[in-house]
């Protein structure tokens, strides 16, 4: 992670993380027990950050202990918190903003993969996945859309069909360049597929074998699911317009009349 934020970021993320861990927790000792969990002693006896107390209360001073905390650490309890942390994984915070109306199913289970980025990065990356099938599967489901889909298609099918109802499958009658931007669309799909299927636990491991264990891997899958779905979701608004969905489908047929 990158430990120099701006200084006006890190204020304001401060006091968000201050907002919602008192939102969550209530009271000082509950508080106080969260924030012990992510503080401990190396075999040296050096602490990762220091707990501040108010000394006229003895009890947690929760703000001056998050301004004097390593941006490491900050960002990990932002994430834990579901706090937004746009300078460091930018697309999720609007990509979020954008699927909760239209995708309630989808949001749910991408909120869960933000949630576990650090305690769990191999489920993150299988929620992702999935929240990214099912947008895909929403908008393939519009009557507009020739294209449909079987219930047990995974991520790589489902992008095949969608860029081919976006004229952006790779083929012989485009560009070369929007080939090579199709076909690595494609590619980071089945990507984060191949992840999903044979590096997490979602499918069943033997101890032998490998499973993703760096949160670095998730905050960069995560990252990439939701700039292809803010894509996916952006073309498809603009090749079916709600509009003109509305046009064609609720509207009574003009029959000439007045009245």
């Amino acid at each position: 992670m990158n430990n120099k934020i701006s200084p006006k970021y890190h204020m304001e993320l401060v006091k968000k993380v201050v907002e919602a861990i008192w939102t969550e927790y209530e009271t000082y000792i509950n508080v106080l027990f969260y924030i012990q969990k992510w503080h401990y002693f190396d075999e040296e006896e050096n602490q990762n950050f220091f707990i501040y107390y108010k000394k006229d209360k003895g009890v947690i001073d929760l703000e001056e202990t998050l301004h004097n905390i390593d941006v490491d650490i900050l960002l990990k309890i932002a994430i834990d918190m579901g706090v937004e942390t746009p300078d460091f994984i930018p697309s999720i915070p609007t990509f979020k903003n954008v699927i909760k109306e239209e995708y309630s199913n989808a949001a749910a289970t991408f909120d869960k993969a933000f949630k576990q980025i650090e305690s769990d990065p191999d489920i993150a990356i299988g929620l992702a996945n999935s929240a990214l099938e099912s947008i895909i599967k929403e908008i393939l489901k519009d009557e507009r859309i020739q294209t449909k889909f079987n219930n047990g298609d995974t991520l790589y099918r489902l992008t095949q069909n969608i860029l081919k109802e976006f004229k952006l499958f790779p083929n012989s009658e485009i560009p070369e360049e929007i080939n090579q931007i199709g076909s690595g669309l494609l590619n980071v799909c089945q990507g984060i597929e191949k992840i999903r299927s044979q590096k997490t636990k979602l499918h069943g491991k033997m101890d032998e074998d490998y499973v993703v264990d760096d949160s670095l891997y998730a905050y960069f899958i995560i990252n990439s699911v939701a700039t292809i779905g803010l894509f996916l979701q952006s073309y498809y608004k603009k090749k079916f317009p709600v509009n003109e969905d509305k046009n064609i489908f609720n509207s009574e047929p003009d029959d000439g009349l007045p009245f």
